[in-house]
């Protein structure tokens, strides 16, 4: 499509769309769940610049790609049948109306229905206008919020599963420290080439990368 077909007011929206695309990517995808289980599992390990920062956040991406692909294959193809997106804002207001929907269902689908109840009851009173009361629990101004405190209490309860073996690794080598009277000898030391060792003998990597792929199903 020719950028010169855009009408002032769409190209406007346009620019502030591209502006919140990476607020958009974090909070109502699967990079937030993702990005926290990672840096849990390098803070377990106890390795705090291994692997570095770019490189779990570009894990998680990629993940966050695979896991979105079908939301954003059904939204692509909500819109395929709207003609000339972006010559006026009406168009473009009816191209992101259409293909809201199956990022709706996903944020439903994986948020807690308390917390979209909480959210919903919330903001009832907190808004004293007339039109509150046409929101429901499927709107996004619940939804989203909703799913970002679900998908950070997920990747918590992730982290303290991770955590459990790497703690027992490190109560024996200081309990075996202790007992030989090597006190003066740090066990995260010690004990970082044993959790490495464990980590990788159970394909740690593969295993923690498929199980959050396979929680979104």
């Amino acid at each position: 499509m020719d950028l010169s077909e855009f009408s002032p007011s769409s190209a406007l929206i346009t620019v502030i769309l591209l502006a919140i695309a990476p607020f958009v990517a974090v909070m109502v995808t699967s990079f937030t769940k993702i990005v926290v289980v990672l840096s849990l599992l390098r803070n377990a390990l106890g390795v705090q610049q291994v692997p570095p920062n770019l490189v779990l956040n570009g894990l998680a991406l990629v993940l966050t790609i695979y896991v979105m692909y079908p939301v954003s294959t059904a939204m692509m193809s909500k819109i395929d049948n709207i003609d000339d997106i972006g010559s006026s804002t009406e168009t473009l207001f009816a191209a992101v109306e259409t293909a809201k929907e199956p990022l709706r269902e996903f944020l439903i689908k994986h948020s807690d229905a308390r917390e979209r109840t909480f959210f919903l009851r919330t903001v009832k009173k907190m808004v004293t206008d007339d039109s509150v009361d046409t929101l429901t629990a499927e709107d996004f101004i619940v939804i989203i919020p909703a799913f970002t405190i679900s998908e950070l209490t997920a990747a918590f309860q992730i982290g303290f599963l991770i955590f459990l073996p790497f703690i027992v690794v490190d109560m024996v080598i200081s309990n075996i420290l202790l007992a030989m009277g090597m006190m003066m000898l740090s066990p995260t030391i010690i004990s970082l080439p044993f959790k490495l060792l464990l980590f990788v003998l159970i394909d740690g990597w593969a295993k923690l990368a498929h199980g959050l792929v396979l929680s979104y199903l």
